[in-house]
């Protein structure tokens, strides 16, 4: 199974939140779609937490702007 993307994703979280608010399911469906949602929500917040490590920091070397990857120490 291929893993979505974070636009893919918040995507799948955006039909979820319309389907909740249209108030069609029933109740154990509203359920497992807001505890589907929850997951989702979960994954894409650390999609964007590794992002941010990984943004580069630019450095100031003499004079010159030089490009540096965050380390991430968990991986």
């Amino acid at each position: 199974m291929e893993e979505k993307n974070f636009e893919q994703s918040m995507q799948e979280l955006e039909t979820i939140v319309t389907q909740l608010e249209k108030g069609d399911l029933n109740l154990d469906e509203s359920v497992k779609k807001f505890e589907e949602g929850m997951k989702i929500a979960k994954q894409c917040n650390s999609m964007l937490e590794k992002a941010e490590k990984k943004i580069t920091i630019l450095l100031e070397k003499e004079g010159e702007l030089e490009e540096s990857n965050f380390v991430e120490n968990n991986e």
